[in-house]
């Protein structure tokens, strides 16, 4: 594979990230919002984690590049790591696979007259309000305005805005993550500014499908206040001089209303780019008709081509979530078609033998960070530094612009070993993301990584005292001061090194679970299915077809056999789970076959217990043979019901059970699979007519053409409110169905000959399974993952992993990607054959224990247990596989016997005296 390399002009080898070259650039804009698109900077930035990592120089904006003139970059540079002789180079690559993940072009609203986006101040994009909104934004979080800097009053945020529009801008599709993250901006803006701020978001459809997203925006409406208004503002008007704008809208009753705003935020959509069309055009890769990547509801990360995948908005637009998950499925996908070459080119990384410093005086260093201007901004970190070089055991002090770039690692390490440092301490930013990172600085110096404490003098001091740097800095020097005095008193800790079962085990045999199943089998590891009915494939044996118009039962069927066929994948079918022990690594399952018991060793497990339709008592059901379910309607379609052919009517209604008060949240894939089936029906018989009966049209993404087709096709679509509800009626054999219609504000009742109910996804009962893993639940019954953004396909407990209906509704196409993804997470664990404990967990002095069993009960993990043999039996002691290091056991411990490595009595009392020492 052939790369063309651009230059950067800037080389990377000797640039430092030390913004020079940006500060004394002249191509730059006053009101930078970094992420605006109004500006154009010659000089930008590449980011991991909002730190800077090596700038690049825009040839298109550069003037010296452009002009010959200019040169300021070069001329401050201190390594002289600008190179305005850099040429493009062709690199060659010798690879098994490829996953595409170009991203998306954020929409550039400048093209519409409309908005007047480019000539009123006040008119931002909703990227660009987020850069207001951060605390390392140009205005440091503080709210204002752009045009005279105030604080304004009443803001508006305008949905769809280059999205759902093939009129102006040929984007027919729904950019998936607008509503969201409007939702969100208008909060996180009530938490600033207070109550009194009027956040007024104007919508077609609010589509919060996401988990957790339903509740977020009922919260943001009932609690917070949060204004929202169904209508699309056609024009944007400024007040005279003010900077105040005008929009003129119809309500919801047909009324024309006039207000006036502070500010206005665009919510503009994702597109493809067309630099990403051209990549694709010549890799040979099919695109969809919004120029996405195409891929098959059953393979979601492959692309036409095979060998080549693609993951995150690039295959349609998608939030953060959905994009960690498709990075793991596409690394699945490559993983299975590499598996005879896994480890054949891993280089092995030369190990420091550690030092032994246990019993040495302690030799400390404390590096204090300046983020850039993150900490330095409001910090006086040479003050911070100075006083660090004073305090007790402390042999050397430094400030460094950005602590966690490269060559500063290295230089720590030629510190660490130079000065005979046996401790050391990094005041700069969270401990949550950078201190695996600054441990990995001491295990190249020859320490233990436990040697190392952080003081966060960015998230908890900088970033929440900027209106007081005075304090903020007396402050830093008081975390440094409780970081030295703690770290003096660390000693190295172990991990012990434990054995992997290579084996997997899968619970639900749905489609989810057959898939992980098989990704597994692909990757070479022995995989065992456990499922409760008898026979797999879960809710997809109902389901007649995709959105994309693919059999269901027909691929299914081919899965099915893929798996009952595989050598390394083993049924249990008519099964259930009795009992499970060990931890991760070395998981001992007792499952109970047709009423045969049977233990399974396992190395891992993937949850992928699927969820079953909501039994209503609503509109009727049940009482009458033509009101059926969603899934009832694909049963008949899959028998292919000649009675379907011959009906006059058939009505919809949404939102069964969903989006209410004892189930808030939205099922994801109602308003889709109803739309699906309304095609269907009109397909077989097109002078029937079809009424869908909705409260929100939530057709994320490129669903949005289906919804189009159906009214082109003339489905009907009545808009009904949750106060008050459509009433079924069945009379004299008739079947009747009475709605208020929204635009007649009148009742409409409709006579039909069938009725199907769109009903709620609930989680199956899992709380069994649940105490046999530790896992948690949350208020629905779904399975709470280890993080909702960051960690989606997997739990807190280690070795046990998550997908599908069990986490949360999805459709077949992301309910296979969940599945790759836990699979792809389940193998970083299984490929390594060895795996090690945490230093940092609790530890019992059995001379001290009472035998009381407090830490027992209390532990959510299990980890503590009584001995039963040896001469401490009776005697707690804990498992260092399954402790977490939450510290419960240490707390409520009545005997003292319990401490805490890392966080002794000792250490923590020590921070706490040093306080009271005036710096």
């Amino acid at each position: 594979m052939q790369l063309l390399k651009k230059p950067r002009y800037v080389d990377e080898s000797k640039c430092i990230a030390c913004g020079l070259c940006a500060e004394k650039c002249p191509k730059k804009v006053t009101d930078t919002y970094n992420a605006g698109l109004k500006n154009r900077k010659a000089i930008y930035v590449e980011y991991d984690q909002a730190v800077p990592l090596k700038y690049a120089i825009n040839p298109k904006e550069c003037i010296y590049l452009t002009k010959g003139k200019c040169g300021n970059c070069k001329k401050v540079c201190p390594t002289g790591a600008v190179d305005y002789d850099q040429k493009e180079e062709v690199v060659t690559l010798n690879v098994g696979a490829v996953v595409l993940s170009p991203g998306f072009k954020p929409f550039d609203p400048s093209r519409f007259d409309n908005y007047q986006y480019t000539k009123y101040k006040n008119v931002v994009t909703s990227l660009e309000y987020e850069r207001i909104l951060s605390a390392s934004g140009p205005t440091m979080g503080h709210l204002t305005r752009i045009s005279d800097h105030k604080e304004p009053k009443k803001i508006a945020w305008l949905q769809c805005i280059g999205s759902r529009d093939i009129n102006r801008c040929d984007n027919g599709h729904c950019s998936a993550v607008c509503c969201m993250y409007a939702v969100k901006e208008a909060v996180i803006s009530k938490e600033h500014e207070g109550d009194h701020l009027d956040c007024a978001i104007f919508y077609m459809d609010m589509r919060t499908p996401g988990k957790d997203f339903e509740e977020y925006y009922v919260n943001a409406r009932d609690k917070k206040g949060v204004r929202f208004v169904r209508s699309r503002i056609h024009t944007i008007t400024e007040v005279g001089d003010t900077g105040d704008l005008e929009v003129r809208y119809a309500d919801e009753f047909g009324e024309i209303q006039v207000e006036v705003f502070n500010m206005i935020v665009l919510s503009i959509g994702l597109e493809a780019d067309p630099d990403t069309v051209k990549l694709a055009n010549k890799l040979g890769i099919d695109l969809t008709r919004s120029q996405f990547c195409n891929t098959s509801s059953f393979e979601p990360v492959n692309t036409s081509r095979e060998g080549i995948y693609v993951c995150g908005a690039f295959q349609g637009p998608k939030d953060i979530p959905e994009s960690i998950v498709d990075a793991s499925a596409a690394a699945t996908a490559a993983g299975a078609s590499l598996t005879e070459a896994r480890g054949t080119q891993t280089k092995q990384a030369e190990v420091v033998p550690e030092l032994n410093v246990r019993g040495d005086r302690p030799r400390i260093g404390v590096f204090v960070c300046s983020c850039g201007t993150n900490i330095a901004g409001v910090v006086d970190v040479a003050a911070v530094k100075a006083y660090a070089e004073k305090l007790p055991y402390v042999e050397f002090a430094a400030n460094n612009l950005f602590s966690c770039s490269q060559d500063t690692q290295n230089k720590m390490t030629e510190i660490i070993k130079e000065k005979n440092l046996n401790r050391v301490v990094v005041a700069a930013c969270t401990p949550k993301t950078h201190e695996g990172l600054f441990q990995e600085t001491l295990l190249a110096a020859g320490l233990n990584k436990y040697l190392f404490e952080m003081a966060n003098i960015r998230n908890h001091n900088a970033w929440v005292h900027k209106e007081a740097p005075e304090l903020a800095t007396q402050k830093a020097k008081d975390l440094v001061r409780m970081a030295v005095t703690k770290v003096a008193l660390f000693e190295p800790l172990e991990e012990a090194e434990l054995q992997l079962n290579q084996t997997a085990l899968v619970i639900g045999g749905g489609i989810s679970g057959i898939t992980t199943a098989r990704n597994f089998a692909a990757q070479g590891f022995e995989t065992h299915i456990v499922e409760k009915e008898a026979r797999l494939g879960g809710q997809a044996l109902s389901l007649f077809k995709t959105t994309t118009g693919e059999n269901v039962q027909e691929k299914l069927s081919a899965l099915v056999d893929e798996v009952t066929q595989n050598d390394k994948i083993h049924v249990h079918l008519n099964a259930s789970i009795e009992g499970v022990e060990g931890f991760v690594g070395n998981f001992k399952t007792t499952v109970n076959a047709g009423g045969k018991s049977q233990t399974i060793d396992h190395g891992v497990a993937v949850v992928a217990t699927g969820a079953t339709p909501f039994a209503t008592k609503e509109y009727a059901y049940g009482t009458d043979p033509r009101i059926i379910t969603s899934l009832d309607l694909d049963k008949k379609l899959i028998a292919g019901d000649s009675a379907l052919k011959t009906m006059n009517s058939a009505v919809f209604i949404q939102c069964v059970g969903s989006r209410e008060k004892d189930r808030q949240y939205c099922s994801r894939v109602c308003c889709t699979h109803s739309i699906d089936n309304a095609l269907e029906l009109k397909k077989q018989n097109p002078d029937m007519n079809v009424y869908i009966l909705y409260r929100d049209i939530r057709t994320y993404g490129e669903r949005e053409y289906i919804y189009k087709e159906a009214r082109k096709e003339g489905v009907i679509f009545i808009r009904y409110s949750v106060d008050n509800k459509p009433v079924v009626a069945v009379k004299n054999g008739s079947l009747t169905v009475t709605v208020m219609d929204h635009v007649l504000r009148r009742p409409l009742e409709i006579e039909t000959d069938l009725l199907t109910l769109a009903t709620a996804i609930i989680p199956n009962d899992n709380e069994k399974l649940a105490q046999f893993f530790k896992l948690p639940l949350n208020a629905n019954g779904f399975f709470v993952e280890r993080h909702a953004k960051l960690g989606p396909s997997e739990f807190a407990t280690d070795g046990v992993f998550l997908c599908g209906l069990a986490h949360y509704p999805k459709p077949i196409p992301e309910s296979i990607g969940h599945a790759q993804a836990a699979t792809s997470r389940a193998v970083t664990l299984l490929a390594r054959k060895t795996i090690h404990t945490n230093g940092q967990i609790a530890k019992v002095d059995p001379m001290l224990c009472s035998s009381c069993m407090v830490c027992v009960s209390v532990c959510p993990y299990s980890a503590p247990s009584l001995a039963k043999e040896g001469r401490f039996a009776g005697k707690a002691e804990i498992n260092p596989v399954l402790c977490k290091g939450c510290g419960l056991c240490v707390a409520s411990c009545r005997s003292g016997a319990i401490r805490h490595n890392g966080f002794d009595n000792s250490q923590i009392f020590s921070q706490i005296f040093s306080l009271s020492q005036v710096a």
